[in-house]
């Protein structure tokens, strides 16, 4: 496999991730620039972590993850999700003041990061050696995250007066895309 498809594979796998980066940065208030970059190594980190998992399983288990890992995804996203959207009916005149929590953050990391469990499987049986993968899906992740949190922080609330409701259902519909995908194609 070359260089430019594993690229685009990077950036097909950071597309939840900037997605819900966007999400927090338009649901949460006074993201600091030090926690911008503690999410971006968080869902990196998980990133690289599922990838090799799935790497090292392929050489393993192989298609036994396949049967359950969409449902993972699915089942946190939306969990994630629901609550966005209790929150976001519970305060309906004022931006979230609570904080994006480290148990959120890692909740987030790895339900975005299921699809590269799969891809890290994919890559065992392409028998393709896994380091540049990891480098580059790390990397293009990384800046994603840190992208799409920006772009929350700094254009959602001038369009936004809440977007918990929002931010909700695009979390649940990612783990719909997630589950349809796994589930139909």
């Amino acid at each position: 496999m070359n260089i430019i498809s594993i690229i685009v594979i990077a950036i097909a796998l950071s597309i939840d991730s900037f997605t819900v980066s966007i999400v927090n940065g338009c649901t949460f208030k006074n993201i600091s620039i030090k926690k911008y970059f503690d999410i971006a190594f968080i869902v990196s980190g998980f990133h690289i972590m599922m990838l090799l998992i799935g790497w090292l399983a392929g050489n393993k288990l192989g298609k036994i993850i396949f049967g359950f890992d969409h449902w993972i995804a699915f089942s946190l996203l939306s969990i994630i999700g629901l609550k966005m959207i209790y929150e976001g009916f519970k305060k309906r005149n004022t931006l979230n003041e609570n904080d994006l929590t480290m148990p959120l953050i890692i909740g987030q990391a790895f339900a975005t990061s299921i699809d590269a469990l799969a891809i890290g499987i994919s890559f065992a049986f392409l028998k393709i050696m896994i380091i540049s993968p990891l480098l580059i899906i790390g990397i293009i992740t990384f800046l994603f995250t840190l992208i799409g949190i920006y772009i929350g922080c700094n254009y959602c609330k001038l369009f936004f007066e809440r977007f918990d409701i929002i931010g909700g259902l695009i979390l649940i519909g990612i783990g719909i895309k997630i589950l349809l995908e796994h589930l139909y194609l």
